[in-house]
C-alpha cells in the first residue's frame, strides 16, 4: 500500500476560499455572492481584493441563486456560497428552474456538508445534497478530499462552462494531495493500485479509505483505492477497469447511502458489470449534535468500517 505524507491539517472550506481568490485574479468575470456567511466560507480574501465583484446577498439564498443566474446571462462567472443545507434544500426550485434547466454558468459552492459539521446538529448536517444535485440534468457534482484538491477544484470549475455543485467541509482534515496536482473534472484519481478489492471514496472519506488500505495490507489484502472527486459525470471507464481487476467493491462517503456515490456506482455496475458491493455511508438517518469524530464513529464512517466492508465484499466473491 502506497504511503501518503500528511502535509498538514486544513479545512476544505479554506481550500475553496484560496481557490476562489486565485480564480478571481485570473479572470475578471469571476464574481462571488454569499448568503451572510462570508467568514464561514473563507471568502474574505476575495471580498477584500475585489469588493466591486462581491455581493453580500444576506440570508436570502433564493435571491442569491436567482441573481447568480442573471449574472451568468450577462457573461459573469458567479460563485454562490453558503452552507450546503441552504445551498440545496432551501433553494432547490431556483436551482432547478433558473440554473440547471437553462444550463447557466453558475457555481453553487456548499460548505459545512455532512456529519463533520459537528455540533450544529441534524438541521444543518445535510446528508442528501449529493443526491439532490446529481439528479438535476446538466449539473456537475464535485466533492474534493482535502485542502489542496478543493483549491484546485475551485479554480478548475471557474474555467468550466456550465452549472456546478461544489461540496466541501468545516473541520481541519489531513492534507495529502500535492499542491501542484492538476484537477480534472470527471477523472477519478488512482491513489493505490491493488488486486483484491476496490475502495471508491469521496470527500473526507478518501483519507479514511487510505487508512483502511494500510490496515488491509497488514492482513494480506491488496486494496485498490480510488478518489472519486467528481460524482457527476462519473468516471465510468476508471470504475469498470478497476472492478474488472478486483471483482468486488466498497464505496465510502459522508452522505446518505441512498442517492450518493455508492448509489451511482451500483447503478453503473448493475447495468454493465454486476459485482459484490458494500456501502459505507449513513443508513437512512438524520445526524445529531456531537464532535466530528464522535459522529463518524456512531454512524459507521470510520477506517474500521471500511476494512470490515472490504472483508465482506471479498467474502462474497465466492
Amino acid at each position: 500500500m502506497k504511503s501518503y505524507e500528511i502535509l498538514g491539517q486544513k479545512d476544505t472550506r479554506s481550500g475553496f476560499g484560496a481557490g476562489l481568490h486565485e480564480a478571481g485574479k485570473l479572470d475578471s468575470n469571476v464574481v462571488a455572492l454569499c448568503a451572510d456567511l462570508t467568514g464561514s466560507l473563507m471568502m474574505d480574501a476575495f471580498k477584500d481584493e475585489f469588493p466591486e465583484r462581491f455581493i453580500q446577498a444576506g440570508i436570502a439564498e433564493a435571491n442569491m441563486i436567482s441573481a447568480s443566474a442573471g449574472l451568468a446571462i450577462g457573461g459573469k462567472i458567479p460563485f454562490a456560497g453558503t452552507f450546503a443545507n441552504f445551498a440545496t434544500g432551501r433553494v432547490y426550485d431556483q436551482i432547478r428552474q433558473s440554473v440547471a434547466y437553462s444550463h447557466k454558468n453558475v457555481k453553487i459552492c456548499a460548505s459545512h456538508a455532512g456529519l463533520t459539521l459537528g455540533e450544529d446538529g441534524a438541521t444543518h448536517q445535510i446528508l442528501e445534497d449529493i443526491g439532490l444535485m446529481k439528479m438535476l440534468p446538466n449539473m456537475v457534482v464535485i466533492n474534493p478530499c482535502d485542502y489542496n484538491q478543493t483549491k484546485a477544484a475551485t479554480m478548475a470549475i471557474a474555467k468550466y462552462d456550465g452549472p456546478v455543485y461544489l461540496r466541501f467541509g468545516r473541520p481541519k482534515w489531513p492534507v495529502f494531495i500535492p499542491e501542484d496536482m492538476p484537477f480534472e473534472i470527471g477523472k477519478a484519481l488512482m491513489l493505490n493500485e491493488g488486486k483484491d478489492v476496490t475502495i471508491f471514496a469521496t470527500g473526507h472519506m478518501v483519507w479514511k479509505a487510505i487508512e483502511a488500505g494500510h490496515a488491509l495490507a497488514e492482513k494480506g489484502i491488496d486494496a485498490e483505492v480510488i478518489n472519486i472527486h467528481t460524482i457527476k459525470p462519473l468516471d465510468r471507464d476508471a470504475i469498470l477497469a478497476s472492478v474488472k481487476k478486483t471483482g468486488c467493491v466498497v464505496s465510502a462517503e459522508e452522505h446518505q447511502m441512498n442517492g450518493g456515490l455508492g448509489d451511482s456506482i451500483a447503478q453503473l455496475l448493475s447495468r454493465e458489470l454486476p459485482t459484490p458491493m458494500e456501502f459505507v455511508a449513513v443508513n437512512d438517518s438524520f445526524g445529531e449534535s456531537g464532535t466530528p469524530d464522535q459522529l463518524l464513529e456512531k454512524y459507521g464512517l470510520t477506517t474500521a468500517a471500511i476494512v470490515a466492508a472490504a472483508e465482506r465484499a471479498i467474502a462474497r466473491k465466492g
